[in-house]
């Protein structure tokens, strides 16, 4: 059972940068595909990020690219989001989750979910 860990969120001032962390336990992060959700206040749970776990190609949601960038350290079965440019609109808390997703955008295509973290941008 492999289980997730998100750290890195906090608070921080518009146009600022946060990096979160989803650190695995329990199995090794590389064999899957790994996505990062949020979910803001009185809103449904949306698709922010994703990277295949074979050739590494990624997706984002349209708002944050440029912004966000999503990647894998494999020796610290790890997996980043790091967050430029932020405005109040990126406030939420952030869910890092893995799985044999074939749709990286799918919710229900991932098998394991961590606990989140709150990223609050304050204006």
């Amino acid at each position: 059972q492999v289980q997730l860990v998100e750290s890195g969120g906090g608070l921080v001032q518009a146009g600022g940068s946060l990096r979160l962390s989803c650190a695995a336990s329990g199995g090794t992060l590389s064999i899957y595909s790994v996505g990062w959700f949020r979910q803001a206040p009185g809103q449904e749970r949306e698709f922010v990020a994703a990277i295949r776990h074979s050739g590494g190609s990624t997706d984002y949601l349209d708002s944050v690219k440029g912004r966000f960038t999503i990647s894998r350290d494999n020796a610290k079965n790890t997996v980043y989001l790091q967050m430029n440019s932020l405005t109040s609109e990126d406030t939420a808390v952030y869910y890092c989750t893995a799985g044999f997703a074939t749709r990286l955008s799918k919710q229900s295509d991932y098998a394991y979910w961590g606990q989140g973290t709150q990223v609050t941008v304050s204006s």
